[in-house]
């Protein structure tokens, strides 16, 4: 049994992913009182409880004042020893302010006689959600996935049939230009390695291709780096499993995130997904763009 608390900014796809989660087989329950967080929990872990599934909750800052509850709340279910995991969804200012304007939606924290605009809102809910950031199990940035992509983020995270004894791991390519993944707890930076983009034979081509593959590892320095990535992944995996976490992303990088990224990303979860005790998925966040 499973106890999920969903947050973050107005604006981020909370109401997508609890709809999500309720199509997975969760109990779901949108903008609750943090008031009633530890009874409802009490009620949820009570030997007698009803639940027969797992459920997540969303808690947000158009609870009005009583959001400020939520601290009191989460240092009381810790204090009884109620276990949850906090899911945190972020996303760039810029991005919230575009989706205010196409959906005409009226910010949580704009009151009838407020003078503040959307950016000060923004900043404002952003500055009362920061503790909820930094104490996040898991933090997602909406800013550039599709809702399909976020879908599939979710099912990484929370799929009800993974093993729970392991870890899920998900490999993502990403471009330096079009900045670094919020959610991501290993970076590597593949710049240095022989880039295809100058080559206008293979230029359009992706690290998918093998033709670019083979540029990319086409050095022994590469083929180096290669080895001594997977050997650190492996030795690190045993004991991020032992601290307790349950999901690791690991960020590989270049210059547009197309060619060596790509490449590298994928050989990586080709060794890590031959480990059948691991959960391991791929992604391309940047491999598209220009």
């Amino acid at each position: 049994m499973k106890l999920i608390i969903i947050t973050g900014v107005s604006g981020s796809g909370k109401s997508s992913v609890i709809k999500h989660m309720e199509d997975m087989g969760f109990f779901c329950i949108d903008n609750m009182p943090p008031a009633l967080l530890t009874k409802f929990a009490q009620m949820f872990y009570s030997e007698n409880s009803l639940f027969s599934s797992n459920v997540a909750v969303v808690i947000d800052i158009r609870g009005g004042h009583m959001f400020g509850e939520l601290k009191d709340a989460l240092k009381e279910l810790k204090e009884l020893n109620y276990k949850y995991e906090l899911l945190y969804l972020d996303t760039s200012d810029d991005v919230l302010i575009k989706r205010y304007k196409e959906t005409r939606r009226k910010h949580p924290l704009d009151s009838a006689n407020s003078e503040r605009s959307l950016v000060e809102l923004i900043v404002d809910e952003k500055e009362q959600l920061r503790y909820l950031y930094v104490k996040a199990d898991y933090v997602i940035d909406t800013s550039e996935l599709t809702p399909k992509e976020l879908k599939n983020k979710i099912n990484s995270i929370f799929s009800l049939t993974r093993n729970k004894s392991s870890i899920n791991i998900t490999v993502e390519s990403f471009g330096y230009k079009f900045g670094i993944p919020l959610d991501a707890d290993l970076v590597f930076d593949v710049r240095f390695m022989p880039n295809p983009f100058y080559d206008e034979r293979i230029k359009e081509l992706t690290g998918n291709s093998e033709k670019i593959q083979n540029f990319v590892m086409n050095a022994d320095y590469s083929v180096e780096f290669m080895d001594k990535l997977v050997d650190m992944i492996k030795f690190l995996i045993p004991y991020y499993i032992e601290e307790g976490k349950m999901r690791l992303v690991i960020a590989i990088g270049c210059t547009g995130g197309k060619h060596r990224s790509v490449t590298v990303a994928n050989k990586l979860y080709e060794t890590l997904n031959s480990e059948s005790e691991y959960s391991v998925s791929v992604s391309h966040r940047d491999i598209g763009k220009q």
